[in-house]
């Protein structure tokens, strides 16, 4: 086989962050096979899977990207290696006046991605959920 393919044998590297919260929502908070690292959506809650901040819009964004900071931070990545960010939300007005907060994380270039308003996420306290991918050089 051609090194260009090598990618294609490796095997996946799995991370949980919080291992006991996500075997039991059935999910693994990341996974990178390869340069490519694909994160779960992160959200606002504690080690035991409780909602955190709720009702405070800002603060639960942050502590989602506290969150994906460590997954990053595990395979050595920082937010210069996210390629593709999608937000999903219950409030946009609330995430476009707050999208500034991403600036302080994004100092190179911002990564490809969507903002989509949704009805409802896994828990009904969550007003926002993170998933990025990142490719490590």
């Amino acid at each position: 086989m051609e090194n260009s393919d090598k990618s294609i044998n490796e095997k996946p590297e799995y991370f949980s962050l919080r291992p006991e919260v996500e075997k039991a929502y059935g999910y693994s908070h990341a996974v990178k096979i390869g340069n490519s690292i694909k994160v779960s959506g992160a959200v606002s809650m504690d080690d035991e899977g409780t909602p955190t901040a709720m009702g405070n819009f800002l603060q639960q964004m942050k502590n989602c990207y506290a969150d994906l900071d460590q997954v990053l931070k595990h395979y050595g990545c920082t937010f210069d290696d996210v390629v593709v960010e999608n937000v999903f939300t219950t409030d946009m007005p609330a995430f476009l006046e707050h999208a500034g907060y991403r600036n302080t994380l994004y100092t190179k270039q911002f990564p490809t991605g969507s903002w989509i308003e949704v009805k409802g996420l896994a828990l009904p306290e969550f007003l926002i959920e993170i998933e990025l991918e990142a490719h490590k050089q």
